[in-house]
């Protein structure tokens, strides 16, 4: 079976040629006048400014985490494999942003100048833009998967219980995606507060204060606003979703080893078989992406199903495709484990199509929050939020639903013995399967989600360059459409967490085993406290989930579990109540700047003298770099802090309680902020009174309130529910080693 290892392998490489080929293509466009080409650079030169300067700090907490795994290594807490495993993964997700971001600041001046041409050719240069980051990603996660596991097969040797060592390989990958989860969060947080600073204090000063348009070149913030939808939306989407793509894969790989470990052929397959499925995904990703085309004059819903026919086809023939896969593998339950892979994309398309209706103004709940403008700024923000917590219905039944099918489907629909040892791992094993499924043509849906920030780049070159307003009509069609596709790749982004972090609950507990196995074989008896029950190798090698949950009391009476849900839901409110004060703060001081530079530099509003963007920029930069740490580092101490003195039980609780409150409160958030700005949208397109009026002004301040929300808190709290997750995975030896309560 090794030999998948480098078909896998080679679909990685194929999608980083294909990247390559469309970034090529990109460059070969015109960038257009020298206006368009000083403004990309300015754009180009603040965003490679702050990238740099947040890896600096970023490296900083990676070498100090990587000396901690290595002394918990030293003393036996750790697999000596994991501090290189958790710098290649922050590595690589790191990398993926870059090469993302790099791409996008190339490419809006070129999508804003073939625009000139067509509305179809703006929408292609763009699209084929934002599928180098979705190849990127897809293909430097399945390297490191692939790299990684042909490195570990080959150095950690046999064990002679038959079926640890795939245990071993799939738990030490796992942990990689500790230094993914780190750095997306990083990115996510900082390139939130970053983006929403400079479009926060663009939007207060210049649109309702100055009465100036979205982009003007006379607002000092507007190239901080187009630097920030590059580090937030591109890069640090890209670190986000990289995060998402390899922990679904290693997490159902590692149930896969666990739930198959007494028979290591069919293992094998069941490690093998979300890696194959991933790389076919790949081949159909780029498949989809040749399929978008639009042709002139097109409406919101025709340009939606222009990309919706690159996603849908994609997503059948992987749906299909599947059925093969697992038919050919001969997995054990092979029907029934590809209906759960239906299951998991069939959940990421209703999210996506619930998102869409909730946040596109072409449906009734965006264009009532555009009506409620007649009533002022209030009604704008009350409307938005009532949108925002009814919105959250859908996807949470809809992962409610995909939870018990996909479980179902793995276990034959044995219903009666849903709780029996084997049917747990197996169900298990479903879940994590079902959120491969929903990010198997990740390729393509993570295109449709960087196409928005370039078109919305593009709009602001075409703004600033002074070109014809039917190109800025142009434009502002292609970022209409991303502001949907965006927040349409966030919900799956979100669902997908739910599924990978109920897989990682899951694999939390087959780490906690290896932790004691490993102390087993330290202690000079050769056994182990385990909660309740004292047990040797051989026993904790027998032992179940099931088992584990009952040595340690893992139940809604034990009030260590409920203490965990306690401060695992509060951190999904503090984390969001801290990340939104911080752009608070930083767009406080992007308001005042930009106050200033109105009030002091003479001839801005003629025209005549030309803003200090660079002050802007160094704000925004200064304000991230500042406000990121706290959070993030938060999001990594209180799973240690916890597992250490609320044990094992504990542990589970906190992660429990941050699913379950995480996941409502950013479906909610992505949504309100979704439609605030969409319903500004609707009345920039003159209806309510159209550019200018008061309506739009009260728009303007719903779409400020929804800034943090869809762009900053929202999109962190995936990264959080998993980081958490990872986090206690990686300190799981740590846990069971010393713990105050247990």
């Amino acid at each position: 079976m090794d030999y998948v290892v480098y078909l896998v392998l080679g679909a990685s490489i194929l999608a980083l040629g294909f990247a390559f080929f469309f970034f090529k293509q990109m460059m070969k466009e015109d960038e257009g006048t020298d206006t368009m080409k000083k403004i990309a650079l300015h754009v180009r030169k603040g965003a490679m400014a702050y990238l740099k300067q947040q890896y600096k700090i970023v490296t900083i907490v990676f070498v100090v985490l990587a000396v901690i795994f290595t002394v918990m290594a030293y003393f036996g807490l750790q697999n000596p494999w994991v501090p290189f495993a958790f710098l290649t993964g922050g590595f690589f997700s790191g990398l993926a942003g870059f090469f993302g971001m790099k791409t996008a600041t190339y490419a809006s001046a070129r999508t804003a100048n073939a625009a000139k041409n067509s509305l179809n050719s703006g929408l292609k240069v763009a699209f084929r833009s934002g599928a180098v980051m979705g190849l990127v990603v897809v293909g430097l996660a399945l390297l490191d998967i692939s790299l990684w596991y042909i490195v570990l097969d080959k150095f950690i040797p046999e064990d002679a219980i038959a079926g640890h060592k795939m245990v071993i390989i799939t738990t030490t990958m796992l942990t990689f995606g500790m230094g993914a989860s780190t750095q997306a969060l990083f990115a996510r947080v900082g390139g939130g507060i970053y983006t929403k600073a400079a479009d926060v204090g663009a939007d207060l000063v210049g649109k309702v204060e100055a009465g100036i348009p979205e982009d003007d070149p006379r607002n000092p913030a507007t190239i901080a606003d187009n630097v920030g939808d590059n580090v937030g939306d591109v890069a640090g989407m890209g670190a986000d979703l990289y995060e998402s793509y390899a922990g679904s894969i290693l997490a159902t790989a590692a149930l896969g080893a666990a739930a198959f470990m007494s028979t290591p052929e069919i293992q094998a397959k069941a490690i093998f078989a979300p890696m194959l499925i991933a790389a076919v995904g790949v081949l159909l990703s780029i498949l989809g992406i040749f399929l978008v085309r639009t042709k002139e004059n097109a409406t919101m819903k025709q340009l939606l199903s222009a990309l919706g026919r690159g996603v849908n086809v994609s997503s059948i023939l992987i749906a299909l495709s599947t059925f093969g896969i697992l038919y050919i593998l001969d997995i054990q339950n092979w029907l029934g484990l590809s209906f759960s892979v239906i299951v998991g994309l069939l959940a990421g398309i209703i999210i996506g199509q619930s998102t869409e209706y909730y946040t596109s103004h072409t449906y009734k709940p965006t264009q009532k929050i555009a009506g409620s403008s007649q009533t002022g700024p209030a009604t704008v923000i009350i409307s938005g939020i009532g949108v925002g917590m009814i919105s959250t219905a859908i996807p949470v039944v809809t992962i409610g639903a995909a939870i018990v099918l996909a479980f179902l489907c793995a276990i034959n629909f044995n219903v009666a013995n849903m709780a029996s040892a084997t049917n747990l791992s197996l169900g298990l094993y479903g879940i994590g399967i079902a959120a491969v499924g929903m990010l198997s043509t990740l390729g393509i849906t993570l295109a449709t989600d960087a196409y928005g920030p370039i078109a919305d780049n593009a709009g602001g070159n075409a703004e600033m360059s002074k070109l014809d307003p039917e190109v800025r009509k142009r434009t502002d069609a292609l970022d209409a459409l991303g502001n949907t596709t965006a927040a349409t790749g966030k919900g799956f982004a979100i669902g997908s967490a739910a599924l990978t972090a109920l897989a990682l609950l899951a694999s939390f507990i087959e780490e906690i085993k290896i932790g004691l196995i490993r102390l087993a074989e330290l202690s000079t008896e050769g056994v182990v406290k385990v909660g309740t029950a004292t047990l040797n190798k051989t026993e904790l090698l027998a032992s179940t989930i099931t088992d584990f949950i009952g040595y340690y009391n893992v139940s809604l009476m034990n009030p260590i579990v409920l203490v965990g849900i306690f401060i695992g839901s509060m951190m999904a409110f503090l984390f969001c109540g801290l990340t939104i004060n911080a752009v608070g703060r930083a767009a406080q001081s992007m308001v005042e700047e930009v106050r200033r530079q109105f009030r002091e530099i003479v001839g801005i509003m003629d025209g005549k003298a030309e803003p200090n963007y660079a002050r802007c920029v160094e704000i925004s930069t200064k304000g991230a770099q500042r406000e990121m740490l706290f959070p993030s580092l938060l999001a990594i101490a209180v799973p240690i802090v916890v597992g250490v003195i609320f044990g094992v039980a504990g542990t589970i609780g906190l992660l429990v309680g941050g699913l379950g409150a995480g996941f409502v409160l950013a479906v909610f958030m992505a949504n309100a902020g979704g439609a605030w700005d969409n319903a500004k949208k609707y009345i920039e397109e003159g209806n309510f009174g159209g550019k200018g009026s008061d309506n739009h002004k009260a728009t303007v301040v719903g779409d400020t309130v929804g800034d943090p929300f869809k762009d900053t808190s929202g999109p962190s709290l995936n990264i959080l529910i998993k980081l958490m997750s990872m986090v206690s995975i990686v300190m799981a030896g740590l846990t069971v080693a010393w713990s105050l309560l247990e």
